[in-house]
């Protein structure tokens, strides 16, 4: 039995499995408690470099914190989505779940590339460490689903159908 499982399909999973519960506590915590969250590990490098450079007030700092919040949100949206599209085999086949997978790690990776540089820019290096590993995960996927050929339809004399009625050079059977 042929199942159709792509590489792509698999590095998906795979990574939905990281992101979507990580990323959900992140996000669930951030909207518990925005201001404390946000001096969590995932999220010390924006929320030092926005006090740093912004000198945002509370509430703005609690706006951007929802910001961020709602941004890893949509990411585990999308690899649900992904997930949930992944189960149907004809969709899976058609490649019709590359799309919401495609969505997660563009969404992702600017998410993961940004907190990276911000990192950078004030000095944490365990925070810089943590975000550069997962914009490597994003962006390996990305790259394989660039390089991956779809997968092709292939069909066998027997699956064929006999006569082709609209096909113009067939013969016709009158």
């Amino acid at each position: 039995m042929k199942t159709n499982w792509r590489i792509s399909s698999v590095n998906g999973v795979l990574l939905a499995a990281y992101f979507v519960p990580t990323w959900l506590m992140v996000a669930f915590k951030i909207m518990v408690s925005p201001i404390h969250a946000l001096y969590d590990r995932p999220n010390i490098s924006v929320a030092i470099f926005l006090s740093d450079h912004f000198h945002l007030a509370a509430t703005a700092t609690v706006r951007t914190a929802w910001m961020l919040a709602l941004a890893k949100l949509t990411v585990a949206a999308f690899f649900v989505v992904f997930i949930a599209l992944l189960t149907r085999p004809s969709i899976r086949k058609a490649g019709g779940c590359d799309e919401a997978l495609a969505i997660a790690l563009t969404i992702g990776s600017v998410i993961s590339f940004a907190s990276m540089i911000m990192a950078s820019q004030v000095g944490e290096l365990e925070a810089m460490r943590l975000h550069a590993t997962e914009l490597l995960l994003l962006l390996g996927t990305a790259i394989v689903m660039l390089v991956e050929r779809p997968a092709e339809a292939l069909t066998t004399v027997a699956e064929r159908p006999a006569m082709m009625p609209n096909y113009p050079h067939a013969p016709q059977n009158s």
